[in-house]
């Protein structure tokens, strides 16, 4: 049974759960005085919003430069994601090479597939099961924290590799891009309802 068929509304600020006032256009938390919702208004459209736009930044997150590293005697490199997993590999490095590809590439790529498809099957009411649906959920968002490590490195790498003319760090667009598609999708999950996952019959977005 969920909570607005037990004539209870929960409040998203304080999460305290009040009882629901037959004949009111608004009501009120009675702990912190938030406006109720049976159902956050617009989350689907809010949540699909933002991840056609994180979606759309992914492109040059990949394709542009994340960083540029220049060095005494040697000219500028510009490394795309992928060129600095494949450079890794070259010098060896295949611990660091795998956590990279897999918080830089596999994390974004599951995060943006993962909520399209928890968007489309709760709008159709199809494809997965309620208990998937929550499973696949709580994974994105327990995974999203990982997508991070990327623009960690390089924040790092530009604030200790400073020799001046020695050797130099610097951020590119492509970081820019990567780290607003992460935050991008971190919105997107906090967005999305997941009460809508018990909603099985066909759902007014707008409700209040």
């Amino acid at each position: 049974m969920r909570a607005i068929d037990a004539g209870l509304l929960l409040c998203h600020e304080c999460h305290q759960l009040n009882p629901l006032q037959a004949g009111a256009k608004k009501q009120f938390c009675s702990r912190c005085g938030g406006l109720l919702h049976a159902r956050r208004p617009n989350s689907l459209v809010h949540t699909w919003a933002l991840l056609l736009t994180a979606a759309i930044l992914y492109i040059p997150a990949n394709v542009l430069p994340i960083m540029t590293v220049s060095s005494l005697g040697s000219s500028a490199q510009a490394d795309t994601i992928m060129s600095g997993v494949i450079e890794l590999l070259s010098y060896g490095m295949y611990p660091i090479a795998a956590v990279v590809f897999v918080a830089s590439i596999v994390v974004p790529t599951f995060k943006l597939l993962g909520i399209g498809f928890l968007l489309y099957s709760v709008q159709r009411h199809q494809v997965m099961s309620r208990r998937q649906r929550v499973l696949m959920y709580r994974f994105i968002e327990w995974i999203g924290r990982w997508s991070m490590l990327d623009i960690f490195v390089i924040a790092i790498l530009v604030a200790v590799v400073k020799f001046g003319s020695l050797a130099s760090v610097e951020p590119g667009l492509g970081a820019a891009a990567f780290a607003s598609v992460v935050i991008l999708t971190m919105l997107a999950a906090l967005t999305f309802d997941p009460r809508l996952i018990w909603d099985d019959t066909e759902l007014d977005d707008h409700h209040e």
